[in-house]
């Protein structure tokens, strides 16, 4: 479990502030069309290649509301992740407030163990000073099969005090005992962006050891296939010229190439109505575990939410 919560928080860094990081704010993404694919790998780059080769596909399954699913392998330690992350958003007087739906099952077959991730919510801020960050909040949980259960807890920067970026987590034997923090049997604190500290117990102690360090960890980027290999549903095909007018600064061409792929999108959508051929996802299907018990659900979701107290609703895996 310490191992799994500390690539979590390894991971957060380059997913919510990166980009505020080397573009001095947070930028409006592109918005995915329906059935757009992301394909690339991790290749171990050391002597022994004993990591092997990390296989990603990410797939458009939703565009109303906007829904993704992924699926991440690597067959030499016999390690998946996958899993689906859709957003619902709402403004304030100075924020925008994003609620993330979805989780991720992490497997580690050659130690029979299963994580279910869930999702905290966020908030933008800074929208108005036009140098928009984002700051995570409330809570977030993995669950072990094992039954230890870690919960993380997120806050920002306040008006007077705290730092940005920072949270809290504990990991507890089962999520009965997390009903009481002195119970904790492991205490990580500090900046999901920077450095977080650990110890045993409930409070992070002076002797507390360095947990990650976030900025002095590099991740390593993953490769693609030439874009003239792309399939055309490939998001560097598929928004290559968008791309190069962003780079040129060409605001009409930015327009004119985003408002073709919208319009091309929209035409497909009124042909798959018209020949009655609904949208199919490629790579993944959808599983409705309202409906299925723990012996059923082969994917071990059920099981991990009833073990959290989560509840249970329509997912999307692979």
């Amino acid at each position: 479990m310490v191992a799994v919560l500390r690539w979590f928080i390894s991971t957060l860094k380059s997913q919510y502030c990166s980009r505020a990081e080397t573009l001095g704010g947070e930028k409006k993404p592109l918005n995915p069309f329906l059935g757009e694919l992301f394909v690339g790998k991790w290749t171990d780059e050391s002597p022994s290649k004993k990591f092997g080769e990390t296989l990603l596909v990410s797939e458009q399954v939703s565009h109303h509301p906007p829904i993704t699913a992924y699926a991440i392998q690597n067959k030499t330690n016999k390690t998946t992740l996958q899993g689906y992350n859709g957003v619902r958003a709402s403004m304030s007087a100075t924020a925008l407030n994003v609620r993330q739906y979805g989780h991720a099952l992490l497997e580690y077959e050659n130690l029979n163990e299963k994580y279910l991730i869930t999702l905290p919510p966020l908030h933008i801020e800074g929208i108005l000073m036009a140098a928009p960050f984002v700051e995570l909040e409330q809570k977030s949980y993995i669950q072990s099969s094992t039954g230890y259960v870690a919960v993380i807890e997120y806050s920002g920067k306040g008006y007077f005090s705290g730092k940005s970026n920072s949270f809290k987590a504990r990991i507890y034997k089962n999520i009965r005992e997390a009903e009481d923090k002195t119970k904790a049997l492991y205490t990580v604190s500090g900046q999901w962006s920077g450095v977080s500290s650990i110890s045993r117990g409930n409070t992070v102690a002076s002797d507390a050891q360095v947990f990650f360090d976030a900025k002095s960890s590099q991740p390593q980027h993953l490769t693609v296939k030439p874009i003239e290999e792309q399939s055309s549903l490939e998001s560097r095909r598929a928004w290559q010229k968008v791309a190069e007018a962003i780079r040129a600064n060409d605001y009409n061409l930015i327009h004119e190439e985003k408002t073709k792929i919208e319009n091309e999108q929209r035409e497909l959508r009124k042909k798959e109505a018209a020949d009655d051929t609904p949208w199919k996802q490629k790579f993944f299907e959808e599983i409705d575990y309202t409906s299925l018990t723990e012996e059923d659900d082969e994917t071990g979701y059920v099981k991990l939410a009833n073990m959290a107290n989560l509840r249970i609703s329509l997912e999307i895996l692979s």
